[in-house]
């Protein structure tokens, strides 16, 4: 009887280590190894079509390289496509986490029944019929998507030769494993081999492949860190389930820019791509009330108007409370504190809540002039006219500071109808006809003065 070989692995990095050590040596974390059954495989399960007489790569001048661009799969989603860059690269790896429930497998089972192309939809956690009564909510029937329902490796990729599709959809990579490995589906060993199999066979056969991933419960994608480095786009799918929005981020992409966003709507139809997400992240309520600012932000390309909502109020016990949700703790701290340095507010003694609507993350820092705009109406209880917004950096000694590309700020703003823009006195490239009025500021004091005289 063949003895059993074992290894042990870091859940964090997936470094491979001989015996068990209480820190990895790769990583240094603390007991994050664990005892896994190994077995080298015979053969890898996806097999190229060209053999042993495959053409070895030989090395080329820079000047020899066709840098032509590369045609791109649309996945016929204008958000999707944004924050790909373009859409799919042939022989592209992409991997899509979220928190469970929040909606990666509507989205991609709406993109394979959407597209025109032969679309391989394979599922290690769904029946064929749960897939087949989501597929009726979503879109009428398509000829050229194909379910199957398959968590062995060996077997997909026969029905995958077989089948010969143009774009193949895993969910999740989590539930997928090799009969080369004697470990079980999901530990770190088996999520690396299924992994390099399908890069493999990407690579090999110009096919785009999609991988669903699990995430932990500090938020990132389950397995080892060395995951994301194997593939070419990692997004992140987030979105709270109290609200109907959905936001997609590029946290990697070898083949485009990692500032892009894309937003959706959760309907019973399915996710809808937002148009003109700054008229749904501004409440239309017509009663001006104290606590709130309207500020210019830019995700990527993409200019956006967001809602600031602040609450002070006074602190009940010894120590006053600061929560943000949306929004770094740490910045509302430091523009706490110039408030108090630069402009005199005492608000030491008080709790400070602010609130980012829609349910979106912001870390733009244009956005610190609305938020100071935003605790100051609260703090006074003097509200701001809905018509005006703000794009602006504040600075520790109380300066507003200018931020990039202003013009779309301005332009975004003047499309949704606002009348005045409060920015910095130093900004440069303003768009040289406008229709809305450009309020120029220095100081923290002057923006109190200009709101609340």
């Amino acid at each position: 009887m063949a003895k059993t070989k074992t290894a042990f692995f870091c859940q964090n990095c997936g470094a491979q280590h001989a015996k068990w050590v209480g820190q990895c040596t790769s990583c240094k974390q603390w007991n994050t190894l664990s005892e896994e059954l190994l077995e080298k495989a015979a053969a890898p399960a996806w097999k190229s079509n060209e053999g042993s007489h495959q053409k070895t790569p030989k090395p080329l001048r820079l000047s020899e390289i066709d840098a032509d661009k590369e045609m791109r799969l649309s996945t016929r989603d204008t958000e999707l496509d944004q924050v790909l860059g373009g859409g799919l690269v042939p022989g592209s790896m992409t991997l899509i986490g979220g928190e469970p429930g929040i909606g990666k497998s509507t989205l991609l089972l709406q993109i394979a029944l959407r597209l025109n192309v032969k679309t391989l939809y394979v599922s290690g956690e769904e029946s064929q019929r749960q897939i087949k009564m989501r597929a009726e909510r979503i879109a009428p029937e398509s000829d050229s998507c194909y379910i199957l329902t398959e968590t062995n490796t060996s077997r997909i990729f026969r029905q995958i030769n077989e089948l010969n599709p143009d774009l193949v959809i895993v969910d999740s990579i989590q539930t997928l494993h090799s009969e080369f490995l004697e470990a079980g589906a999901g530990s770190v060993s088996q999520i690396r081999e299924c992994t390099a199999e399908l890069i493999k066979f990407a690579k090999e056969s110009h096919t785009p492949v999609i991988l669903i991933g699990h995430i932990t419960k500090d938020g990132s994608i389950a397995g080892p860190k060395i995951l994301e480095h194997m593939v070419d786009t990692v997004l992140q799918f987030e979105g709270d389930r109290n609200h109907v929005f959905r936001i997609v981020r590029a946290l990697k992409n070898r083949f485009g820019s990692i500032a892009e966003l894309g937003i959706y709507e959760m309907k019973a139809n399915g996710l809808i791509p937002v148009a003109n997400p700054s008229q749904i992240l501004i409440s239309q309520n017509s009663e001006d009330l104290s606590g709130t600012a309207i500020a210019a932000t830019v995700e990527g390309v993409r200019p956006l108007l967001i809602e600031i909502q602040a609450l002070v109020s006074t602190a009940v016990y010894g120590t006053p409370q600061r929560s943000a949700t949306g929004f770094p703790a740490k910045r509302l701290n430091m523009l706490l504190a110039v408030l108090e340095k630069r402009a005199g507010f005492k608000l030491a003694a008080k709790d400070v809540f602010l609130n980012i609507t829609g349910g979106i993350q912001v870390d733009d820092p244009a956005i610190d002039l609305g938020v100071l705009a935003a605790i100051l109406s609260s703090n006074a209880d003097i509200p701001i006219p809905r018509d005006i917004c703000f794009a602006a950096e504040v600075g520790l000694a109380g300066e507003i500071r200018p931020v990039p590309r202003i013009s779309q700020r301005i332009t975004e703003a003047e499309k949704l109808g606002f009348s005045q823009i409060y920015i910095s006195t130093n900004v440069k490239g303003l768009p040289k006809k406008t229709g809305i009025g450009i309020q120029k500021i220095a100081k923290v004091e002057d923006l109190v003065s200009a709101l609340f005289g």
